[in-house]
C-alpha cells in the first residue's frame, strides 16, 4: 500500500487518540471542577493498583493481536470508538471473509477501514434511535426480573458464536488445539475475560498451526 497513506492514516490516528484521551479526562475533570471537589491521589493510585495487573497488560496484547487483522486505518478507529472484541473485530473479519480478502493486505486494509467506520456510524445512529425510542419501557425491558433479562446475558456468546462457528468449519484442523487450550484454562479458571482468552488463543493458535504445517499435516490450501 502507499507509503503516503499509510503515514497520514498514522499521523490523524495519533492525533484522534490523543483527542479522544483529552476528551476522556475533561469529563471528570470539569465534574470535579464544577462540584469543587478533588480526589485523593492516594485513592487514584490503589484504584488503579486493583485493575493495573489485569488490564495494562491486557491493553498491550490487545493492540499487539487485534492490529495485523484490523490494519492500520481500522485499528485507530477501532481503540478510538471502542467496543472492538464485542463488534469491531467480528465486523472487520466478516467484512473481509465476504470479500474475499486476507487481513494484513492492501485489500484487508481497506475493507476492515470501512466496515469499522460504517459500523461506528451505524451504532451510533441506531444506539441514539433506541435509546429514544425505548426509554419509556427499557426499564420493564431490562430489569432482572424481566422475560428478557436472560437474553441480554448472552448477547456476547451469541455474537462469538455465529461467528466463530462459521471459521471453526472451514479451518477445523487448527481450531482444536486453541479451543481445548481455552476450555482447559476456563476449567481452572472461568472468571478470565475474553480481553486475557483472546491473546492466549491466538498466541496458541498460531504456534499450533506452524508446528502443524512443519510436521506436514497442513498446506497452504489444507484448513
Amino acid at each position: 500500500m502507499d507509503g503516503k497513506y499509510i503515514n497520514k492514516t498514522h499521523t490523524y490516528g495519533k492525533i484522534w487518540m490523543v483527542v479522544t484521551l483529552l476528551m476522556f479526562l475533561a469529563i471528570p475533570t470539569l465534574i470535579c471542577y464544577h462540584l469543587g471537589v478533588s480526589p485523593k491521589l492516594e485513592m487514584i493510585g490503589k484504584g488503579l493498583a486493583t485493575v493495573a495487573v489485569v488490564f495494562y497488560p491486557t491493553a498491550v496484547l490487545e493492540v499487539l493481536t487485534y492490529s495485523p487483522l484490523l490494519g492500520v486505518g481500522g485499528t485507530y478507529l477501532g481503540f478510538v470508538t471502542g467496543n472492538i472484541t464485542n463488534l469491531k473485530l467480528p465486523v472487520a473479519l466478516n467484512s473481509m471473509e465476504s470479500a474475499k480478502v486476507e487481513p494484513n493486505t492492501e485489500e484487508g486494509e481497506v475493507i476492515s477501514t470501512i466496515s469499522i467506520a460504517v459500523s461506528s456510524i451505524v451504532t451510533t445512529v441506531i444506539i441514539a434511535v433506541c435509546v429514544i425510542a425505548f426509554y419509556p419501557v427499557l426499564h420493564n425491558i431490562t430489569d432482572p426480573d424481566s422475560v428478557f433479562a436472560p437474553a441480554f446475558q448472552q448477547v456476547t456468546p451469541a455474537l462469538f458464536g455465529a461467528l466463530c462457528a462459521s471459521y471453526l468449519v472451514k479451518h477445523w484442523k487448527i481450531s482444536i488445539l486453541p479451543i481445548a487450550v481455552l476450555t482447559i484454562i476456563l476449567i481452572f479458571n472461568g472468571t478470565l475475560g475474553t480481553g486475557v482468552l483472546i491473546p492466549i488463543g491466538v498466541v496458541v493458535a498460531l504456534l499450533g498451526a506452524h508446528l502443524m504445517f512443519k510436521a506436514g499435516m497442513l498446506d497452504k490450501k489444507t484448513k
